[in-house]
């Protein structure tokens, strides 16, 4: 298969899995079956594209023009290279998790779940494979939409009104920010197309550069930069599979990949750097680590504190780009690869607690680890990553944030990347200690849930087995990033390169 057919593949192969899936809705061993092959396929397509990107090609597919300079065209560069491995790789490993997930609990409309999350993975190969910003945008577009029935499955009042956050902060900040910086770019221009050194290089200067930039770094909301951070804990009412690869990698990754993409192919980084009314970038992203850190330290909701853990961590890669120092770079995009895996396999065991106890706050989890220790071993695992602790990957993305940092004596910068790893030990770390070294309350010595319409796994034990199958794969693949991270060093480098 030729390299352009690869590329189409990995657009299409998601989106024949979605509609054979919803063919096979009457028939949930045959409709999982399909998932996980689609999934599997899926990520053979984009594995096959490596080593061509890997050899310094940027395999291209062009589709349609509309207008001269806006076209949907595709082309996979080193950054959407690993992208798209992170995002389809860990889609095979959440399709397991959902399978435990989705049967044990309950759920209705799984069919509708499935065929969504389908739809939400083909808007996210769109998105790491787009050639320039306008086809970014679009399918940037596409993937609010799909995810919005999956963050609202629920048919709740609550899940109604987390989907009505959610919607309108990423639509609101996408068409009233984003969209008027796209139109700006392409009339100053001609063009969108990601470009080695920047597409806007020597085109804009002074206060118009900076306005720009923050419609851009404010209307890709998906990053959750504050103050548009609100929707990422109001998607938290979805279930646990959706916020574990949606809103740990997908969707919030989706945000952290633009920004990259914006800062180095549309202003360049050299231009950046050189730049006056840039600077405010830094202390947005700073502020956003602290202040998301602080929300953390104090809630009690599981979901919560990790959904506002989420919000730190994904403004360490922006506050890693605003360095503008190549270690930095490296740092952040390390950090979109570690962050993955770290934060998806603390959302599977968020998960994996509910539905062997239906335990969601952290006062609860007095020595769950004794009755759970796969699942909060694997817990500790990311816990290690998000505080930057070795042996988990975390560790090797904040040293060339922090390495960077110093080397261009941003300390403010240091001293945020310092803070917040204490904060982020502050918050997690007694969740650990509570779950192996405080002793369950009286009468709740197996952990036993009050609710009896749970299945058997509530009263002892751990979770079904795909959920544990699936959070320790995680957690070994966070450990394993650690001791080989190679390929996402590799391929940050190369963008560097050719830049």
């Amino acid at each position: 298969m030729g390299a352009d057919a690869l590329v189409l593949a990995a657009l299409l192969v998601p989106l024949a899995g979605a509609l054979l899936i919803s063919l096979c809705g009457a028939a949930p061993n045959l409709r999982e079956g399909v998932t996980l092959a689609t999934a599997g396929l899926l990520f053979y397509c984009v594995a096959s594209l490596l080593p061509l990107v890997l050899a310094g090609q940027q395999p291209a597919l062009a589709l349609i023009e509309m207008m001269p300079g806006l076209a949907i065209a595709f082309r996979v560069e080193p950054l959407g290279m690993l992208f798209a491995l992170i995002a389809s790789g860990l889609w095979i490993v959440n399709s397991i998790y959902s399978i435990g997930y989705m049967r044990a609990n309950g759920e209705a409309k799984q069919t509708r779940f499935y065929v969504c999350f389908a739809l939400a993975i083909a808007a996210t190969m769109g998105i790491a494979c787009a050639g320039n910003l306008f086809t970014l945008f679009v399918f940037y577009e596409v993937l609010t939409l799909v995810t919005y029935p999956l963050v609202t499955h629920a048919g709740t009042d609550a899940a109604r009104a987390g989907g009505r956050v959610y919607l309108g902060l990423l639509m609101g900040t996408s068409m009233v920010l984003l969209l008027p910086a796209l139109i700006l770019v392409w009339s100053l221009t001609g063009t969108t197309d990601f470009t080695p050194g920047g597409v806007l290089a020597g085109k804009l200067s002074g206060p118009a550069l900076g306005g720009v930039l923050a419609l851009m770094m404010f209307g890709i909301g998906k990053a959750a930069l504050m103050p548009f951070h609100r929707w990422l804990p109001a998607a938290m009412v979805a279930p646990t599979p959706v916020s574990a690869l949606l809103h740990a990698v997908a969707v919030v990754k989706a945000g952290v990949f633009s920004i990259v993409k914006v800062i180095v192919y549309i202003y360049g980084v050299d231009e950046l750097a050189t730049a006056t009314n840039a600077d405010w970038l830094l202390w947005i992203a700073g502020f956003t680590i602290i202040a998301a850190s602080v929300v953390a330290l104090r809630a009690d909701n599981l979901k919560r504190r990790l959904a506002y853990s989420t919000v730190s961590q994904l403004a360490y890669v922006v506050l890693a780009m605003a360095i503008l120092a190549p270690l930095s770079i490296v740092g952040a995009v390390m950090h979109i690869a570690a962050h993955a895996l770290g934060k998806i396999t603390l959302f599977f065991a968020a998960g994996a607690i509910y539905t062997a106890a239906h335990k969601t706050e952290v006062s609860q989890l007095d020595g769950i680890g004794r009755r759970m220790p796969w699942t909060m071993g694997a817990f500790a695992v990311g816990v290690l990553s998000m505080i930057g602790l070795p042996p988990a990957a975390g560790f090797i993305s904040k040293w060339y944030m922090l390495s960077g940092a110093m080397a261009t004596e941003h300390w403010l910068a240091v001293s945020v990347i310092i803070a917040s790893t204490l904060l982020n030990a502050g918050y997690f770390a007694p969740i650990v200690y509570r779950a192996f070294f405080v002793a369950p309350p009286a009468g709740d010595h197996a952990g036993h849930s009050d609710h009896s319409d749970h299945s058997s796994h509530a009263a002892h034990g751990e979770a079904p087995w795909p959920m544990v199958v699936a959070l320790v794969a995680t957690a070994a693949g966070t450990i394993a990033l650690f001791f080989m991270p190679e390929l996402p060093l590799a391929l940050a480098r190369q963008m560097l390169a050719g830049t």
